[in-house]
Formats: structure tokens, sequence, C-alpha cells
């Protein structure tokens, strides 16, 4: 599945964007991975994620009205897609399976 891994940077960005629903713009899921993730995230690393998971097809995006306070400027809302769940899904299956593998001796140790 070349060009379609989904890198933890990328899980964040795409599960923020799901829990916006209708309110992921780059702004808005900036403040919300700062918020839960409890770490600083930079504008443009944010973009950058945004638009790779849309090239992947994991994201589709589509432009709201422009207003006078952002100078006439349009903000990109972004959606997941059907592929981009399915990626969802299967990270969070892989991390499941994983997880059950690990022997309980492994938590016990200090």
């Amino acid at each position: 599945m070349k060009g379609t891994y989904l890198g933890e940077f990328e899980e964040l960005i795409l599960l923020t964007v799901a829990s916006l629903s209708n309110e992921a713009y780059a702004v808005s899921v900036k403040h919300m991975v700062e918020q839960n993730a409890a770490r600083k995230v930079n504008i443009s690393a944010v973009h950058s994620a945004l638009y790779r998971l849309e090239n992947k097809g994991f994201l589709s995006s589509s432009f709201g009205g422009a207003t006078q306070k952002r100078g006439g400027k349009e903000k990109r809302y972004f959606q997941v897609t059907n592929a981009g769940f399915s990626a969802l899904q299967e990270s969070k299956n892989l991390k499941e399976q994983l997880w059950r593998v690990i022997p309980q001796l492994s938590f016990s140790k200090e």
C-alpha cells in the first residue's frame, strides 16, 4: 500500500479532523491538537499534514465563504473520507492487536 502509510502526527491530525466534524480547518485543528495532546504544534506542520492526507485520499476539503475578518480569504474546511476512516480503523486494530500480545510480565517491570 505505497503512499498510504499513516504516520503518528498524520494520525493525530486525522483523528482531530474527525472529531471536529464540520468545523475542521487548520487553526481549529492546531488548537485542538495542542489542547488534547498537550504539545505545541506549528501551523505550517498542520497545513502540510492536512494537504498530505488529502493527497493520500484520507481527507477532502472545501472552501467556506470569505469574510472581512479574514481579509476576504476563504477558510478551507476538511472532512475525513471513507478511506481516511478505514485507515484510522486499521491503525486502531493493529495497535489493539499488538497490545494484546504483549506479555503481562512486561508491565510489571520497573
